[in-house]
């Protein structure tokens, strides 16, 4: 819901901390503590989300949220299904979706459509109307499936991403052009803590000549594969760090989005 994990972690701990202020009699009374945590939980994402436009309004440089690596679900859902379902609703790519969705949309998305939660609990959640909550599961859902038609299968996307990986190696700009999609969008997310671009960049000649340089200009830096939830990326390492992690998005077998993160609070997971 939030895009980050410090935001996540920070918000569980808010929700605990209403369920012990509670006196203990009203905790009793309470038939589904479940229930009560879901609810609250998502009224403190609800307030969050709110003040986070205004947040990320003054972040430096593009925002992205959070990558987070696929060892975080080791203790996931044993079931494989449910495993699949979770990596895949905390990918980049449908998070930058969730940020264009309103607070209320998001929430009511990701508890029907991810966490299958009934609408007239998510009404008790929210304060609308059972019925206004299944209308903004429909908006929602509606701009999800729009990035979710352009999604290509795991084989496609890793086969371009190492296709990706063999032109840069190569250093030859007209080799690693081929390979990007003509409205290609490259993001770097440093958070005004370490270089990165301030403004994203658009076409193929642009985001080529920037990958090119930043790896000559950081000769120390090791860029080697990386499994994300977004499939095949890299990892960006640095004398025995990960000082950025790389996803990828394909569409019409080239490489049509990419997203630098570079920001330490964001890599906490990483190392």
């Amino acid at each position: 819901m939030l895009g980050t994990v410090a935001e996540a972690e920070d918000a569980v701990q808010e929700t605990y901390a209403r369920w012990y202020r509670l006196p203990p009699e009203e905790r009793d009374a309470i038939e589904s503590p479940r229930g009560w945590l879901t609810r609250v939980a998502s009224r403190v994402c609800l307030d969050v989300l709110a003040s986070a436009r205004v947040r990320r309004e003054q972040y430096v440089g593009p925002w992205l949220p959070e990558p987070v690596p696929t060892s975080a679900f080791v203790a996931a859902p044993p079931d494989p299904l449910d495993r699949v379902t979770l990596d895949d609703s905390v990918s980049s790519a449908l998070l930058m979706v969730l940020e264009s969705l309103t607070p209320a949309e998001r929430v009511v998305f990701v508890l029907h459509d991810v966490f299958t939660v009934p609408f007239p609990e998510i009404a008790e959640s929210v304060g609308r109307s059972a019925a206004a909550c299944r209308q903004l599961a429909t908006a929602a859902r509606r701009k999800v499936r729009g990035a979710a038609a352009r999604k290509v299968s795991r084989e496609e996307h890793d086969a371009v991403v190492r296709a990706f990986a063999a032109a840069t190696r190569s250093g030859e700009l007209d080799r690693l052009i081929a390979v990007l999609d003509p409205n290609v969008a490259l993001r770097s997310d440093g958070g005004g803590v370490v270089s990165a671009a301030r403004n994203p960049l658009f076409g193929p000649d642009h985001v080529a000549r920037f990958i090119v340089g930043i790896l000559q200009k950081r000769p120390e830096v090791e860029v080697l594969e990386q499994e994300t939830n977004d499939g095949l990326g890299f990892a960006m390492w640095n004398d025995g760090r990960i000082i950025g992690v790389v996803t990828l998005e394909v569409e019409g077998g080239l490489v049509a989005d990419i997203k630098l993160v570079m920001n330490p609070a964001k890599l906490s997971l990483w190392n």
